[in-house]
């Protein structure tokens, strides 16, 4: 697996792909995220914008193989391990950008809440925002996973599931991304840093599940 991952990131490099979640990803972050604002509602704000950029990149990375090499690579490997090679290539690239987002959001950002008034710890709110971009790192992988080839394969149909099952995600009660996303924002108001526990759980059931059904449609499809 690690040399099947290892591949698919060499994959999603060359192809440049990656450039333009990436790059509207930062733009999210620039126009919505000021120095001296709260740190908490700050990185709200960019575990949100997180979540539809991961799916993004779940699938350029289930798209990105030309078609000859995804035969050889799923008749070496098997189609189910091929395909989980490449969403957790995503998930890790998706972590990795969250990760550098809650570092530079945590500094530049205001370490009290959101009247001003309270203190805030900037560490703990750090950990708290990265929990939330953990949170949609996951559910971004599970909205990309069943959105994208081999689930749906005609791009008429995966790229509108795709948006509007990002945005149910963040705005539907009960989804781990809005649970995050309120912790964090229900902390900036009250001035006390969120330590969820209960939306990274659930987060990452549902990104179970979805990679499970996505790679056992890939061998069913292969």
């Amino acid at each position: 697996m690690a040399a099947l991952v290892r591949y698919r990131t060499a994959l999603l490099l060359r192809s440049q792909r990656w450039l333009a979640p990436v790059i509207l990803y930062a733009v999210f972050l620039a126009v919505g995220v000021q120095g001296g604002q709260p740190v908490l509602d700050s990185l709200a704000y960019a575990a949100a914008a997180l979540l539809p950029v991961t799916a993004w990149l779940v699938r350029i990375c289930v798209t990105v193989e030309p078609a000859g090499a995804r035969g050889c690579t799923a008749a070496a490997a098997g189609p189910r391990r091929a395909h989980l090679a490449g969403l957790l290539t995503a998930f890790l690239a998706a972590g990795a950008l969250g990760a550098a987002a809650t570092v530079a959001v945590a500094v530049i950002s205001d370490a009290a809440s959101t009247d001003h008034q309270t203190a805030v710890a900037r560490g703990p709110a750090a950990v708290a925002g990265l929990l939330a971009m953990l949170v949609s790192a996951l559910v971004g992988t599970a909205v990309g996973a069943l959105t994208s080839r081999p689930v749906l394969r005609s791009t008429a149909h995966a790229v509108p599931a795709l948006l509007l099952a990002a945005l149910l995600a963040l705005v539907t009660t009960g989804s781990p991304a809005k649970a995050a996303l309120t912790d964090l924002t229900r902390g900036s108001r009250d001035g006390v840093v969120p330590l969820p526990v209960g939306a990274p759980a659930a987060a990452l059931a549902v990104a179970v599940a979805a990679v499970a059904a996505a790679c056992w449609v890939s061998a069913r499809r292969a």
